[in-house]
């Protein structure tokens, strides 16, 4: 690694449980076959604290509905996952009963022995088949959870991810959907407890980031096939800022999309193509997720891959 990302990676504190996820992410790897397809999907947004006790920070908007729902798919497809998620955002299988959905498919039993909770009968249809593919999927070892909050433990997380990964050469996937703060304050800048009012506003100087995927591709994971997202607002942007990070970077495929569309439109932007991928009405009426077919398609693509590296 350059002395640049060692400089950058010295200014973030190592998060105190990074060790032991790093070796959960090592024992699930060592787990995985020599013939198996293996995918990082990274999903949510970063925070970045203001505070090393930290009462406030800067957030980034994302739910973790595009990476949890992409992690089932590659799932359905024969991928081994490894999920790197915001804290409490959506996660595979568990998305599809947030909240007071969950709690209205439940009713309680009242029996002379004992109190159970079971699913209403009218539930049991919509639960079975995703209880059945989630316990399926963890007795096989097909996926592994692993939370981050900050953007320090997200690029610790990253990094890590990426060594175990970098043995399984081609046959590696990583589908990087986390919102990243391109913003942050080194460890050695930020005040210990929390700011006080009284001191007045705070002058707070945030630095870029440095961009991940320049290590990542030419040195953590030369041989993997690598895809990013580019979000924007403006359409006029869209493809011209995905092109320009292909070329930089010389990775395989942008997934670009629009803020107000990203469920239903994306471009799949590679170095001489671009392949649009939209839902009609009638998809969109019958439930159908986008990111079905952009796994769909991402894996055929991964597949050809695989035998030109042959």
């Amino acid at each position: 690694m350059s002395s640049r990302w060692e400089e950058f990676y010295a200014s973030l504190a190592i998060p105190t449980d990074f060790e032991e996820n790093k070796n959960k992410i090592k024992d699930f790897c060592e787990h995985v076959s020599s013939q198996q397809k293996i995918v990082l999907v990274t999903s949510g947004g970063t925070t970045v604290p203001l505070e090393h006790n930290t009462v406030r920070f800067v957030d980034n908007f994302s739910a973790g509905t595009r990476g949890s729902a992409s992690a089932e798919y590659f799932l359905e497809k024969g991928y081994v996952v490894i999920f790197v998620h915001r804290l409490k955002s959506l996660e595979p299988y568990v998305r599809h009963f947030m909240g007071q959905k969950f709690l209205d498919m439940l009713e309680i039993h009242n029996d002379e022995a004992e109190t159970s909770v079971v699913v209403k009968s009218d539930h049991v249809n919509s639960v079975l088949p995703i209880l059945t593919k989630y316990k399926s999927t963890m007795e096989a070892r097909h996926l592994l959870c692993i939370p981050f909050t900050t953007l320090t433990e997200y690029m610790w997380l990253l990094r890590a991810a990426c060594e175990c990964l970098a043995p399984f050469g081609a046959r590696a996937v990583l589908y990087l959907a986390a919102a990243v703060s391109d913003f942050y304050i080194p460890s050695s800048q930020m005040p210990t407890h929390k700011m006080q009012s009284e001191a007045g506003a705070p002058n707070i100087s945030l630095q870029l980031v440095p961009k991940i995927l320049e290590p990542l591709v030419n040195t953590w994971v030369p041989h993997a096939y690598v895809v990013s997202f580019k979000l924007e607002t403006d359409e006029n942007l869209l493809i011209t800022r995905a092109r320009g990070a292909l070329s930089k970077y010389k990775h395989k495929m942008v997934i670009a999309n629009i803020l107000h569309t990203r469920k239903y439109r994306v471009v799949l932007v590679m170095a001489t193509t671009c392949s649009e991928i939209v839902l009609d009405p009638e998809e969109i009426e019958a439930g159908i997720e986008i990111e079905s077919k952009i796994v769909s398609e991402l894996t055929k693509r991964h597949e050809s891959f695989i035998a030109e590296s042959v």
